[in-house]
């Protein structure tokens, strides 16, 4: 059997918590971690965040975190370290309630490699972003138009359109170019000169 760790209704400040492989985790509700680190070993589908705020924490992924959304949670001043592909960071209104409470400011993700992970309905300029060879689109939606004219090596116009059409609320999305030029035939260096001089990238 499974056992179950509930962190909930308290505040925990200054402490580690390691989310192992093997338990499933429910991270709240109404949790608060202040100045902890989180170390997530456990898989995606053993951790529920149900809600809460993260402030001042240091947050690494051991292995590749996927497809974990943050939406429920507040995060605040926090350090991302680590591989993360297809989170969600930021509330989102087009969802269910519970995601609406969450939200993200003056975060730092500048070590931490991110794959096809969105922001949603939060000021960017707070947002500290990874540099090449992970890049970001910045409120694609706006450059639409300018993007969809561009030439795009391999099959990476099919990353466009996705990334030109997100869902509501969404102000970027990051992505990791080795693994994403492989998924799209393509080359490092060809994706590095097709992103050059486009607009609302930052790499």
């Amino acid at each position: 059997m499974t056992p179950n760790i509930h962190y909930e209704k308290r505040e925990i400040i200054g402490e580690r918590l390691e989310l192992l492989k093997g338990p499933f985790y429910w991270l709240g509700p109404d949790l608060t971690l202040r100045d902890c680190t989180v170390i997530i070993s456990a898989a995606r589908r053993a951790v529920s965040l149900v809600s809460g705020q993260l402030v001042n924490c240091t947050i690494q992924a051991k292995g590749q975190l996927k497809g974990l959304p943050w939406a429920t949670m507040k995060l605040k001043g926090c350090r991302f370290k680590g591989s993360y592909t297809g989170n969600d960071f930021g509330f989102r209104e087009d969802v269910d309630e519970r995601w609406r409470a969450g939200g993200i400011e003056d975060c730092d993700f500048s070590e931490a490699q991110l794959e096809g992970c969105r922001f949603f309905n939060c000021d960017m300029t707070s947002i500290r972003l990874p540099r090449w060879p992970c890049f970001t689109f910045l409120d694609a939606r706006r450059h639409a138009a300018e993007l969809a004219r561009r030439e795009w090596p391999g099959s990476f116009d099919s990353v466009i359109r996705t990334v030109c059409d997100p869902p509501k609320g969404t102000v970027a999305s990051a992505w990791h170019a080795p693994t994403i030029a492989k998924k799209s035939d393509t080359t490092v260096e060809e994706l590095r000169a097709a992103l050059e001089g486009a607009p609302g990238i930052f790499m």
